[in-house]
């Protein structure tokens, strides 16, 4: 197994630790769940840039790269939710679009065709990561609470998965008429 590879697992493993230390009542977890969450964020940019600098592209790594990604913000939308610091239209947005897009490189792939990320999704998640960091802050105690940048961030994150999705299935459109 690949160093990029080895660090998609990484943060697959850390996945559980987060959501145990994010819904735990124990004084000082929350800060500890803000860490591990910052380590995997951390692993999705790392792991890309050594498969792509050290050629160790694999198949594995294009199938668990991206649901790691998935899974870790859907487990903070989740927790956050729990906590009830999240209304769970935000998160019902969220993994509709994953399942979404899931679905259709699965059509993609019985035709043999590998849908790769695009542009629109990077920057979804990268704005996801953002505001669910922000959102850990904030849930810490380490910044104080600022209404309008939070529901900003929100919004922000909302629109940009919402246009994501539709970008995704719109430059990729011919599968779905040919289907």
């Amino acid at each position: 197994m690949n160093t990029a590879n080895k660090l998609t697992f990484l943060r697959i493993f850390l996945i559980p630790i987060f959501m145990f230390l994010v819904l735990s009542s124990k004084v000082g977890f929350n800060k500890i769940s803000l860490v591990v969450f910052i380590i995997a964020s951390l692993t999705d940019t790392l792991d890309g840039y050594i498969a792509r600098h050290y050629n160790q592209i694999t198949n594995l790594g294009k199938f668990l790269d991206p649901l790691a990604d998935k899974l870790l913000v859907i487990s903070a939308l989740v927790s956050f939710t729990y906590v009830n610091i999240l209304s769970p239209w935000v998160v019902i947005i969220v993994i509709g679009r994953e399942l979404m897009i899931t679905g259709f490189r699965t059509i993609a792939a019985k035709e043999g065709i590998v849908l790769a990320a695009n542009i629109y999704g990077k920057i979804k998640t990268i704005i996801q990561m953002v505001t669910i960091i922000y959102t850990l802050f904030i849930y810490s105690q380490i910044l104080e609470y600022n209404m309008i940048l939070y529901y900003v961030l929100w919004g922000l994150t909302t629109a940009a998965t919402v246009y994501s999705g539709y970008r995704y299935m719109w430059d990729n459109k011919k599968i779905i008429i040919k289907n």
